[in-house]
């Protein structure tokens, strides 16, 4: 467990590494080490990782996580979306572009590289102001978006294809690395907005029974086919998360995958962000009208977590 929450948590709170808010704070002195936007981003986190107690650590794995008061840290809700614009802008009024699947047709990499930039700047005005009126506990106003889809789009029979940018590995690499590259902006310390990989892996329909639907491709499929763009934008992005699908693979959840988890994402591509479940993708492991591959919710949150999924 404190291997899981030192890599856990070198991501934790997003709102500390991707908002430089309490760098706007004008005094010479802060009350700790994690506040002062003069350290590495390591030792601000180490620090308040130090501070924190397992209650605490454990209520940020939540997707609404509750503010740490005493701490100063504020209330987080790491759900939002970003497929082809700010999604669920609410009284905003924000831009909305063609869907993933018509971006795709475009074969535009400098237009969607663009598209992403602007979502992001788009979403730095609603996080500001979501910051100035305290309701950064709310759902679509923060900066952790899941976004983009780079499934690959193989029957279409499938609902959600047109989130994603086609059937094409190679081009689906390309145009998710884009857009990663622009919603996380190029500044050297803090990202623009952190994007996140999904749905991984393995994931493309039928949408009717994906709760509890195990996939058994062969290697060469699983290799050739579903993962060139998730090892893309894993390795050569630096995407900032990832999130695992509903489905199974080879007799495992894929939030709980010994292959997919533990061996591919963090032992050889080295992925060091967070990951994230699907909505509800947890439940669907004890759920007995789903995968069931675990007796109760304790045990289906104990497994999720021993392999690696950060944030339900």
């Amino acid at each position: 467990m404190k291997r899981f929450f030192s890599n856990k948590l070198n991501l934790l709170l997003l709102a500390v590494l991707l908002v430089p808010t309490l760098a706007l704070v004008k005094r010479p002195k802060y009350e700790y080490k994690f506040q002062d936007p003069s350290l590495s981003i390591e030792d601000r986190v180490n620090d308040l990782v130090k501070q924190m107690t397992l209650e605490e650590k454990v209520g940020q794995m939540d997707n609404k996580a509750p503010a740490i008061d005493r701490l100063g840290i504020p209330a987080f809700n790491w759900w939002n979306e970003a497929l082809h614009g700010v999604a669920r802008a609410q009284a905003f009024k924000t831009t909305v572009y063609p869907q993933a699947i018509g971006n795709a047709a475009t074969f535009d990499k400098a237009a969607i590289h663009q598209m992403a930039n602007y979502i992001g700047m788009e979403g730095r005005a609603i996080n500001n102001e979501s910051i100035r009126k305290k309701t950064t506990i709310d759902r679509y106003v923060n900066l952790t978006y899941w976004s983009p889809n780079i499934n690959i789009f193989r029957d279409p029979r499938w609902g959600r294809g047109q989130e994603t940018y086609g059937e094409d590995p190679y081009l689906t690499a390309k145009l998710g690395g884009e857009f990663v590259n622009g919603l996380q902006g190029n500044d050297p310390k803090y990202l623009l907005a952190a994007a996140c990989a999904k749905h991984y892996a393995v994931h493309s329909g039928p949408e009717s029974t994906r709760h509890k639907f195990n996939t058994d491709v062969s290697d060469y499929d699983l290799w050739d086919t579903y993962l060139p763009a998730f090892r893309h934008l894993v390795v050569d992005e630096k995407v900032a998360g990832v999130m695992c699908a509903y489905n199974a693979l080879k007799g495992q959840p894929c939030c709980g995958s010994d292959l997919l988890l533990t061996d591919i994402l963090r032992n050889q591509w080295k992925f060091t962000g967070y990951v994230t479940s699907d909505c509800g993708a947890i439940d669907d492991m004890s759920n007995p009208n789903g995968h069931h591959t675990s007796p109760d919710p304790e045990s289906a949150a104990a497994d999720a977590v021993l392999h690696g999924t950060d944030v339900e």
